[in-house]
């Protein structure tokens, strides 16, 4: 009777500890972490919310939050299906397209570096004399497109009174520069008297009947007073400089552009000196090693 007690305690005590040691075995076993949440499918390739809350700006507002997870999903889908569609109609050796996606990779790395140092070494102070001298060193790459005219524009209402002062006055210029500016003040409806600077000659004709002529370079050979009107307005443009298709852009026109480009060519001084010091100082380490086949 004792040794039956006996058998039964052991067996008792041995299926409390193998309970005890199943219980323990899945409590110290990692948690099973929760599947994440789908937002999209496109065959096997699943768009998560975990995926879509990681892209999303933090400074968003709610609203504009949901507007670009909108897009953003709708775009994926897009994109995912036309990746689909092009796998499904060519055959793509797929180490080629790995290769292009390091590339592209190593590139985007590349030129976040070459920012940050161009960020931190550019001298963006262009002087006149920098302007001036490679302005007149690079003068063929200036050639106009669209022909430059100094001028007065003039538009006025066809009720305006005594039509003839302003005749006049522009006939006269510059002797009667200030009779012209009060006209234009008290009458225009649109104006421009900036006498000393240059813009696109189709930009002064965008408004009038003349905008559809032809032969704008002949028109500016041949015309430096004009008049035209249509059914409300008259338009006034006093001609006092020109520079026609073909020829080089006056200064005052590019003086930004030349300077942008100064800056830019700063730019890709410095790129090219970041790859050679990178190069040097790797060269001097031993960082790297050329094997001669």
């Amino acid at each position: 009777m004792q040794i039956d007690q006996n058998v039964s305690f052991v067996r008792n005590l041995s299926i409390v500890l193998i309970s005890i040691f199943v219980l323990s075995c899945q409590y110290f076993q990692p948690k099973q972490e929760e599947p994440e949440k789908p937002i999209a499918r496109v065959g096997d390739n699943i768009l998560t919310e975990a995926n879509l809350m990681e892209l999303t700006p933090m400074s968003l507002s709610k609203a504009d939050s949901i507007i670009f997870a909108e897009k953003f999903v709708n775009d994926w889908v897009k994109k995912q299906l036309m990746v689909k569609k092009a796998k499904e109609a060519i055959n793509f050796n797929e180490a080629q397209i790995q290769n292009k996606v390091l590339d592209y990779q190593y590139a985007l790395m590349v030129h976040e570096l070459e920012k940050r140092y161009v960020e931190a070494n550019l001298d963006e102070e262009v002087s006149e004399e920098e302007i001036i001298s490679y302005y007149d060193e690079k003068s063929e790459n200036f050639v106009l497109r669209q022909s430059l005219v100094k001028c007065l524009y003039i538009k006025i209402p066809r009720s305006t009174p005594q039509v003839w002062r302003l005749r006049r006055s522009l006939k006269n210029y510059p002797a009667n520069t200030t009779q012209i500016w009060e006209y234009a003040e008290r009458n225009a409806v649109k104006s421009f008297m900036e006498d000393s600077i240059w813009v696109k000659f189709d930009e002064v004709l965008l408004e009038t009947p003349l905008k559809e002529i032809a032969n704008k370079t002949r028109f500016l050979r041949t015309n430096s007073s004009i008049e035209v009107s249509d059914e409300d307005f008259i338009y006034f443009i006093k001609i006092l400089e020109y520079k026609l298709i073909g020829e080089v852009a006056p200064l005052e026109f590019i003086r930004e552009s030349v300077a942008d480009v100064i800056i830019n060519k700063r730019k890709i001084a410095l790129k090219r000196a970041l790859e050679k010091k990178i190069y040097e100082e790797a060269e001097q380490n031993e960082a790297f090693e050329i094997f001669n086949n």
